[in-house]
Order: structure tokens, then sequence, then C-alpha cells
């Protein structure tokens, strides 16, 4: 993996140079051929491994929590889909969406 001198951001290999992912830089490298050999590219990420945690996110189909209780109308099953917000040795957050009335909260283990 190779980093931005500029801005320290992850660049990727396109036509022969390598090109920073911020698109506030465009910092461009010349690729070093050694290197390139150990580069190894993956398929672009689909939307199956995004975890959803926006406010427009489609929490439908889920898994659903039945230990929580919404603030807003009381119902005792949300959605949720969890994300480690902290270091690696801090529990991760999970992100509800009341299956009742839509309402949004943070639950922290």
């Amino acid at each position: 993996m190779q980093f931005c001198d500029e801005c320290g951001s992850m660049m990727v290999s396109r036509d022969g140079s390598m090109v920073c992912t911020n698109d506030d830089c465009g910092a461009q490298a010349e690729q070093d051929e050694e290197l390139a050999a150990q580069f190894v590219s993956t398929e672009e990420q689909t939307d199956d491994d995004v975890i959803e945690t926006t406010e427009d996110a489609n929490f439908e189909g889920k898994p659903t929590a039945t230990d929580v209780v919404c603030d807003e109308c009381g119902n005792r099953e949300a959605w949720y889909t969890i994300k480690q917000t902290g270091s690696a040795d801090e529990p991760p957050t999970r992100f509800f969406k009341c299956t009742e009335c839509g309402h949004r909260w943070r639950g922290y283990n």
C-alpha cells in the first residue's frame, strides 16, 4: 500500500502512475515497478459491505434486537447495525432504528 506524500491518503494505481484517493489533493507519483509487483488490486466494495449509519440508511431487513426500548414510542423492537467506533480494545457501538416509528439511537456496551 502506498500513501500520498502530500496529505497521507491512500494512493491507487491508475494508468501506470499512483494517484491520491483524496479528491481535494489530486497528487500523483510515479509507480515503482519493483513495488508494483507487490501491490494487489481488489474488486470495488459492494453496498452489501457498507455499514448504514447515515440518517437516510435503510435498516429494513437487518437483524432485530428485542432487548431495547425506543424512547420515542416505547416499542421493544429495533433493527440494528454494529460498527467499531473506538479503538480495537473497546466494544463496538450498535446503531438502532425503531421498527415502529423510525427513531434512531446508539447503544454502547
